[in-house]
């Protein structure tokens, strides 16, 4: 059966109430559907996106030749098969696809938001998505299932809305993201505020997607640098030299170098820089804890089937971080759960890249 990719863009005119306090209204979430819905809507598997995802999560756009980012997991026959399930992927508020971020414009005067857009949390991103299901007439879905930020929001999904679906797959993420994460947020962050061309937030985006901005490429490279892990590194480039550089000139380039300079340069003309600042202050400040007395307090919450992957040399947040969920669980004597950890030396991108190593899991406990 074909993909049925569908693009869609609902219009909320309803103010959405922030964790913060600060209201977002009117706003759009920009989403993506693929399947077929069946009678009873009881087919619906609701997949998440990380830090630099967005709402493209499978297929190909005409004109296009770059598949979305989890392409190889979703579906006809892939582990979350679209001849079973109907899929929905939504662009999180903040971001930058077509769902409303710092670089929308406002209703009461044309502007772009820019720093008067209000911090988002995951739960609040949470929440903005929960509304759009109400919109679409669905109120209790199979699944939903994310990596890296995307696992923050399946996590979040179980805590706070705790009987809208019957199963979380959350991989690659955490319980509260832990000061190594944050670090590496910092030095992205630094490197766009310093950079004279960001204009202290004034800039004009026709001219970043045009010339990209260095200082954010600056940040892109660290952020790559702990996406992946020196094993993955040294078997992806190992110590190969460009091949027209001179060893003694001082610019010349390993191949790990130009991976990072073209990634981070090219990575500055699709995705927006105000948007990256707010989206990483939602993962910083993100801690599945928050409003209650403890960790184990909000898993107490949960009433979905649980399923946590981790991967073994995942760098930016660490097996032991998912583990401890995991372990919480146990603690709390919560039955409705399972932990696995990838035997993985790719590094924290491997719920993107590694899919042979997992998707066995995820369609045995979507299908079981």
């Amino acid at each position: 059966m074909p993909l049925n990719l569908q693009i869609h863009t609902e219009h909320f005119t309803n103010p959405l109430y922030l964790e913060s306090g600060r209201i977002l209204e009117p706003y759009d979430i920009a989403y993506e559907t693929y399947g077929e819905l069946n009678d009873d809507k009881s087919n619906v598997v609701i997949v998440c996106h990380a830090l630099t995802g967005s709402q493209h999560a499978a297929g190909i756009y005409k004109d296009e030749t770059k598949a979305g980012w989890w392409d190889g997991l979703i579906g006809s026959k892939k582990a979350i098969d679209t001849d079973k399930y109907f899929v929905i992927s939504s662009n999180v508020i903040g971001s930058c696809f077509g769902s409303t971020g710092p670089m929308s414009k406002q209703k009461s005067n044309g502007e772009y938001y820019r720093y008067k857009f209000p911090v988002v949390t995951v739960k609040d991103m949470v929440k903005a998505q929960r509304i759009l299901f109400d919109r679409l007439n669905i109120h209790r879905v199979h699944a939903i299932v994310g990596g890296s930020m995307g696992g923050m929001q399946a996590l979040a999904f179980a805590v706070h809305y705790p009987n809208f679906s019957s199963k979380i797959i959350a991989m690659a993420a955490t319980h509260a993201t832990q000061p190594w994460a944050i670090a590496f947020n910092k030095v992205a962050q630094e490197s766009i505020l310093k950079d004279p061309n960001f204009k202290q937030g004034y800039y004009d985006p026709q001219v970043i997607k045009e010339q990209g901005l260095s200082g954010m490429a600056v940040g892109r490279m660290a952020g790559h640098i702990s996406y992946l892990s020196p094993e993955s590194m040294a078997t992806k480039f190992g110590r190969e030299y460009k091949r027209t550089d001179g060893l003694y000139e001082l610019f010349g380039k390993f191949q790990v170098e130009s991976y990072l300079e073209y990634n981070g340069y090219n990575f500055t003309k699709w995705f927006d820089p105000l948007a990256y600042l707010y989206i990483t202050k939602a993962i910083n400040i993100f801690d599945l804890a928050r409003g209650f007395d403890s960790l184990a307090d909000a898993l107490k919450k949960i009433t979905s089937s649980i399923y946590l992957i981790s991967f073994r040399d995942d760098l930016l947040f660490k097996n032991i971080e998912m583990k401890k969920i995991a372990d919480t669980l146990g603690e709390i004597a919560y039955k409705k759960y399972d932990y696995i950890d990838i035997d993985s030396g790719y590094g924290h991108d491997a719920f993107l890249v590694e899919l042979e190593k997992f998707e066995y899991y995820i369609k045995d406990a979507l299908d079981g």
